[in-house]
Protein backbone atom coordinates (compact mmCIF):
# COMPACT_ATOMS: atom_id res chain seq x y z
CA UNK A 1 0.00 0.00 0.00
CA UNK A 2 1.24 3.56 -0.73
CA UNK A 3 1.58 5.34 2.68
CA UNK A 4 1.27 8.88 4.08
CA UNK A 5 5.12 8.84 3.11
CA UNK A 6 4.07 9.78 -0.43
CA UNK A 7 2.26 12.73 0.32
CA UNK A 8 5.27 14.68 2.44
CA UNK A 9 6.70 14.18 -1.36
CA UNK A 10 4.24 16.62 -3.01
CA UNK A 11 4.19 18.70 -0.21
CA UNK A 12 8.24 19.50 -0.06
CA UNK A 13 8.17 20.21 -3.64
CA UNK A 14 5.26 22.66 -3.20
CA UNK A 15 7.54 24.17 -0.34
CA UNK A 16 10.45 24.76 -2.88
CA UNK A 17 8.36 27.25 -5.24
CA UNK A 18 9.11 28.60 -8.65
CA UNK A 19 12.59 27.77 -8.29
CA UNK A 20 12.44 24.24 -8.63
CA UNK A 21 9.59 24.85 -11.28
CA UNK A 22 11.35 26.17 -13.35
CA UNK A 23 14.29 23.28 -13.03
CA UNK A 24 11.66 20.31 -13.40
CA UNK A 25 8.60 21.41 -14.38
CA UNK A 26 7.04 18.15 -15.76
CA UNK A 27 8.47 16.19 -12.74
CA UNK A 28 7.22 18.99 -10.46
CA UNK A 29 3.79 17.93 -11.49
CA UNK A 30 4.19 14.16 -11.62
CA UNK A 31 5.08 14.40 -7.85
CA UNK A 32 1.78 16.51 -6.78
CA UNK A 33 -0.46 13.86 -8.74
CA UNK A 34 1.23 11.47 -7.48
CA UNK A 35 0.98 12.99 -3.79
CA UNK A 36 -2.53 13.56 -4.03
CA UNK A 37 -3.59 9.78 -5.50
CA UNK A 38 -2.06 8.28 -1.88
CA UNK A 39 -4.46 7.26 1.06
CA UNK A 40 -3.54 9.32 4.04
CA UNK A 41 -3.29 6.13 6.29
CA UNK A 42 -1.02 7.65 9.17
CA UNK A 43 -3.56 10.83 9.94
CA UNK A 44 -5.67 10.99 13.32
CA UNK A 45 -8.59 13.77 13.72
CA UNK A 46 -10.88 12.74 16.23
CA UNK A 47 -11.13 14.85 19.31
CA UNK A 48 -12.26 12.17 21.19
CA UNK A 49 -10.91 8.47 22.91
CA UNK A 50 -12.81 6.46 20.43
CA UNK A 51 -10.69 3.02 20.86
CA UNK A 52 -12.28 0.26 22.63
CA UNK A 53 -10.23 -2.58 24.69
CA UNK A 54 -10.03 -4.72 27.68
CA UNK A 55 -6.45 -3.69 27.67
CA UNK A 56 -5.00 -2.61 31.32
CA UNK A 57 -1.46 -3.68 31.45
CA UNK A 58 1.33 -0.78 31.20
CA UNK A 59 4.42 -3.28 31.19
CA UNK A 60 5.82 -5.70 28.79
CA UNK A 61 6.37 -9.24 28.70
CA UNK A 62 10.07 -7.92 29.03
CA UNK A 63 8.83 -5.84 31.79
CA UNK A 64 9.46 -2.72 29.30
CA UNK A 65 7.22 -0.12 30.80
CA UNK A 66 4.31 1.72 28.99
CA UNK A 67 5.72 5.45 28.57
CA UNK A 68 6.29 8.45 26.86
CA UNK A 69 9.65 9.03 26.07
CA UNK A 70 9.87 12.76 24.77
CA UNK A 71 7.48 15.45 24.00
CA UNK A 72 9.41 18.37 22.00
CA UNK A 73 7.66 22.03 21.22
CA UNK A 74 9.78 22.35 18.21
CA UNK A 75 7.43 24.96 16.07
CA UNK A 76 5.32 28.08 17.25
CA UNK A 77 3.04 28.91 14.60
CA UNK A 78 5.51 27.12 11.80
CA UNK A 79 4.04 24.45 10.40
CA UNK A 80 4.19 26.10 6.86
CA UNK A 81 0.85 26.88 5.28
CA UNK A 82 -0.71 25.74 3.40
CA UNK A 83 1.68 22.88 2.05
CA UNK A 84 1.77 21.55 6.15
CA UNK A 85 -2.09 20.28 5.46
CA UNK A 86 -0.90 18.32 2.94
CA UNK A 87 2.63 17.24 4.55
CA UNK A 88 1.51 16.65 8.40
CA UNK A 89 -2.36 16.72 8.43
CA UNK A 90 -4.75 18.85 7.33
CA UNK A 91 -5.71 21.92 9.69
CA UNK A 92 -1.70 21.91 10.18
CA UNK A 93 -0.72 24.99 8.06
CA UNK A 94 0.04 27.26 10.24
CA UNK A 95 -0.18 25.65 13.20
CA UNK A 96 2.31 24.35 16.17
CA UNK A 97 4.04 21.86 15.65
CA UNK A 98 5.38 18.68 18.77
CA UNK A 99 6.71 15.29 18.07
CA UNK A 100 5.50 12.76 20.86
CA UNK A 101 7.71 10.12 21.26
CA UNK A 102 6.38 6.64 22.77
CA UNK A 103 8.53 3.89 23.98
CA UNK A 104 6.84 1.09 21.67
CA UNK A 105 5.56 1.59 18.34
CA UNK A 106 1.99 2.17 18.15
CA UNK A 107 -1.19 1.09 16.69
CA UNK A 108 -2.34 3.87 14.61
CA UNK A 109 -5.82 2.43 14.71
CA UNK A 110 -5.75 3.33 17.87
CA UNK A 111 -4.02 6.77 18.12
CA UNK A 112 -5.84 10.32 18.21
CA UNK A 113 -5.78 13.97 19.36
CA UNK A 114 -8.23 13.54 21.79
CA UNK A 115 -5.95 10.62 23.48
CA UNK A 116 -3.61 13.56 24.78
CA UNK A 117 -3.88 16.82 27.34
CA UNK A 118 -1.57 19.29 27.02
CA UNK A 119 -1.10 21.82 29.84
CA UNK A 120 0.64 25.08 29.46
CA UNK A 121 2.57 27.21 32.19
CA UNK A 122 -0.85 28.93 32.78
CA UNK A 123 -2.92 26.13 33.35
CA UNK A 124 -4.44 26.28 30.10
CA UNK A 125 -5.34 22.89 28.16
CA UNK A 126 -3.77 22.77 24.36
CA UNK A 127 -5.85 22.17 21.30
CA UNK A 128 -4.43 19.32 19.57
CA UNK A 129 -5.74 19.72 15.92
CA UNK A 130 -5.00 16.56 14.10
CA UNK A 131 -1.72 14.38 14.17
CA UNK A 132 0.45 11.79 12.00
CA UNK A 133 3.03 8.99 12.26
CA UNK A 134 4.49 10.17 9.34
CA UNK A 135 7.41 10.95 8.52
CA UNK A 136 8.72 8.52 10.59
CA UNK A 137 7.12 5.71 8.80
CA UNK A 138 10.00 3.11 7.88
CA UNK A 139 9.49 -0.61 9.82
CA UNK A 140 10.43 -0.28 13.31
CA UNK A 141 9.81 3.77 13.36
CA UNK A 142 5.86 3.75 14.41
CA UNK A 143 6.24 5.26 17.92
CA UNK A 144 6.49 8.96 17.01
CA UNK A 145 3.74 11.28 16.58
CA UNK A 146 3.70 14.29 15.13
CA UNK A 147 0.73 16.98 16.98
CA UNK A 148 -0.29 19.75 14.83
CA UNK A 149 -2.53 22.71 16.87
CA UNK A 150 -2.04 25.28 19.76
CA UNK A 151 0.17 24.91 22.31
CA UNK A 152 1.03 28.29 23.76
CA UNK A 153 3.97 30.52 22.61
CA UNK A 154 6.99 31.62 24.19
CA UNK A 155 5.39 33.44 27.37
CA UNK A 156 2.92 30.56 27.94
CA UNK A 157 4.62 26.73 26.35
CA UNK A 158 2.97 23.67 26.93
CA UNK A 159 4.83 22.12 29.77
CA UNK A 160 3.18 18.55 30.23
CA UNK A 161 1.98 15.82 27.83
CA UNK A 162 -0.53 13.46 29.45
CA UNK A 163 -2.18 9.93 27.57
CA UNK A 164 -5.80 10.17 28.58
CA UNK A 165 -7.09 7.72 26.07
CA UNK A 166 -6.04 4.69 25.40
CA UNK A 167 -3.36 4.23 22.98
CA UNK A 168 -2.30 0.46 22.49
CA UNK A 169 0.79 -0.63 21.21
CA UNK A 170 1.33 -2.05 17.76
CA UNK A 171 0.71 -5.71 19.20
CA UNK A 172 -1.65 -4.92 21.27
CA UNK A 173 0.19 -6.24 24.33
CA UNK A 174 -0.07 -2.33 26.61
CA UNK A 175 -2.03 0.93 26.87
CA UNK A 176 0.16 4.09 27.14
CA UNK A 177 -2.84 5.28 29.13
CA UNK A 178 -2.04 7.27 32.22
CA UNK A 179 1.39 7.81 30.79
CA UNK A 180 3.05 11.29 30.87
CA UNK A 181 5.97 13.60 30.54
CA UNK A 182 7.55 17.01 30.48
CA UNK A 183 7.85 19.27 27.52
CA UNK A 184 11.10 20.12 26.39
CA UNK A 185 10.52 23.61 25.67
CA UNK A 186 10.44 25.66 22.22
CA UNK A 187 14.26 27.46 23.16
CA UNK A 188 15.72 24.00 23.20
CA UNK A 189 17.66 22.26 20.37
CA UNK A 190 16.86 18.36 19.45
CA UNK A 191 18.44 15.62 22.21
CA UNK A 192 18.75 12.04 21.42
CA UNK A 193 16.02 10.40 23.70
CA UNK A 194 15.77 6.52 22.44
CA UNK A 195 18.33 3.76 20.61
CA UNK A 196 17.49 0.26 19.95
CA UNK A 197 19.34 -2.41 17.94
CA UNK A 198 17.64 -2.87 14.53
CA UNK A 199 16.64 -5.85 12.97
CA UNK A 200 19.03 -7.46 10.19
CA UNK A 201 16.19 -7.60 7.87
CA UNK A 202 15.86 -3.70 8.23
CA UNK A 203 19.29 -3.23 7.35
CA UNK A 204 18.20 -1.87 3.86
CA UNK A 205 21.80 -3.04 2.26
CA UNK A 206 22.75 -1.40 -0.58
CA UNK A 207 19.31 0.60 -0.68
CA UNK A 208 20.16 4.44 -2.12
CA UNK A 209 18.29 7.25 -0.76
CA UNK A 210 15.15 8.27 -3.31
CA UNK A 211 15.82 11.44 -5.34
CA UNK A 212 12.97 13.57 -3.49
CA UNK A 213 12.68 14.96 -0.44
CA UNK A 214 10.71 12.55 2.40
CA UNK A 215 10.49 10.19 0.10
CA UNK A 216 12.70 7.38 1.97
CA UNK A 217 16.46 7.27 3.69
CA UNK A 218 19.04 5.27 2.74
CA UNK A 219 20.62 2.11 3.69
CA UNK A 220 23.47 0.38 5.11
CA UNK A 221 26.69 -0.38 2.92
CA UNK A 222 28.02 -4.12 2.67
CA UNK A 223 30.32 -5.18 5.79
CA UNK A 224 27.63 -4.21 8.29
CA UNK A 225 27.99 -6.57 11.32
CA UNK A 226 25.12 -4.81 13.32
CA UNK A 227 23.04 -1.35 12.92
CA UNK A 228 21.76 0.80 15.40
CA UNK A 229 18.50 3.46 15.51
CA UNK A 230 19.16 6.72 17.27
CA UNK A 231 16.10 8.45 17.62
CA UNK A 232 15.94 12.25 18.35
CA UNK A 233 13.06 14.08 20.13
CA UNK A 234 12.49 16.02 17.12
CA UNK A 235 13.03 16.33 13.36
CA UNK A 236 16.80 17.01 12.60
CA UNK A 237 18.74 18.29 9.42
CA UNK A 238 22.01 20.52 9.24
CA UNK A 239 21.75 24.39 9.92
CA UNK A 240 21.48 24.54 5.98
CA UNK A 241 18.47 22.26 6.18
CA UNK A 242 20.01 19.52 4.54
CA UNK A 243 20.58 15.76 5.81
CA UNK A 244 23.12 14.55 8.09
CA UNK A 245 26.28 13.68 6.15
CA UNK A 246 29.63 12.02 6.59
CA UNK A 247 30.86 14.71 8.67
CA UNK A 248 28.20 13.94 11.14
CA UNK A 249 28.79 10.02 10.79
CA UNK A 250 32.03 10.44 12.41
CA UNK A 251 30.78 12.86 15.26
CA UNK A 252 28.66 9.90 16.10
CA UNK A 253 30.34 8.02 18.90
CA UNK A 254 29.18 4.55 20.15
CA UNK A 255 30.00 3.15 23.18
CA UNK A 256 30.45 -0.86 23.05
CA UNK A 257 31.54 -3.42 25.06
CA UNK A 258 34.59 -5.53 24.85
CA UNK A 259 34.51 -9.19 25.13
CA UNK A 260 36.66 -9.04 28.57
CA UNK A 261 34.25 -6.43 29.52
CA UNK A 262 36.01 -3.66 29.63
CA UNK A 263 34.68 -0.22 27.28
CA UNK A 264 35.36 0.97 23.74
CA UNK A 265 34.26 3.92 21.96
CA UNK A 266 33.79 3.15 17.36
CA UNK A 267 32.52 5.35 15.36
CA UNK A 268 29.94 4.06 12.37
CA UNK A 269 31.04 3.14 9.10
CA UNK A 270 27.95 4.75 7.82
CA UNK A 271 24.98 7.00 8.42
CA UNK A 272 21.75 5.43 6.79
CA UNK A 273 18.18 6.80 7.15
CA UNK A 274 18.65 9.97 6.16
CA UNK A 275 17.21 12.07 3.84
CA UNK A 276 13.68 11.67 5.07
CA UNK A 277 12.68 14.23 6.95
CA UNK A 278 12.51 12.46 10.26
CA UNK A 279 13.90 11.86 14.16
CA UNK A 280 15.52 8.46 13.38
CA UNK A 281 19.35 7.83 12.17
CA UNK A 282 20.55 4.99 11.65
CA UNK A 283 24.09 3.92 12.61
CA UNK A 284 25.81 1.40 10.50
CA UNK A 285 28.52 -0.89 12.07
CA UNK A 286 31.18 -2.92 11.19
CA UNK A 287 32.26 -4.33 14.51
CA UNK A 288 30.03 -6.99 17.04
CA UNK A 289 29.91 -6.53 20.35
CA UNK A 290 27.29 -5.16 23.10
CA UNK A 291 26.45 -1.43 22.35
CA UNK A 292 25.86 0.44 25.21
CA UNK A 293 24.85 4.04 24.26
CA UNK A 294 25.24 7.05 21.53
CA UNK A 295 26.74 9.94 21.90
CA UNK A 296 26.71 12.95 19.56
CA UNK A 297 28.46 16.61 20.28
CA UNK A 298 27.13 19.84 20.68
CA UNK A 299 26.35 22.18 17.70
CA UNK A 300 26.14 19.99 14.35
CA UNK A 301 22.05 19.52 13.88
CA UNK A 302 19.16 21.84 14.20
CA UNK A 303 15.09 21.20 14.71
CA UNK A 304 12.59 23.14 11.93
CA UNK A 305 13.00 25.93 14.22
CA UNK A 306 17.16 26.26 13.64
CA UNK A 307 17.88 25.38 16.82
CA UNK A 308 21.08 23.70 17.87
CA UNK A 309 21.74 20.63 19.66
CA UNK A 310 23.17 20.17 22.60
CA UNK A 311 25.90 17.53 23.75
CA UNK A 312 23.79 14.67 23.83
CA UNK A 313 23.83 10.86 24.86
CA UNK A 314 21.01 8.15 25.00
CA UNK A 315 21.80 4.50 26.51
CA UNK A 316 20.62 1.25 24.08
CA UNK A 317 17.08 -0.42 24.78
CA UNK A 318 18.09 -3.80 26.20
Amino acid sequence: MLTKRTVLVGAAVLALGVGVLAASQTLFFQRILFALSVERVYDRYEQTDTTQTDVTARVDASGREAALVSAFFGLDQGLPDPAADWAVCEGAGGADGMPVIFSHEVDVTTLEPGDFKINQRSGAISEVTCLTLAPADDPGELRTALLAGQFGDLQDQAVTVEVIGDVLSRDGSVTFKGAQVDVTPLEDGPSLVFAEAVPEDEWSIGQKPTSVPFGGGSGCPEGTQQVVRATWNGGITKPNNTPAGDKERALYEVVMERANGDPISVTPIALADTGDGDNNHKLCLDTSGRVQSIRFPAGYLTDPGDDLNPATQVELQP
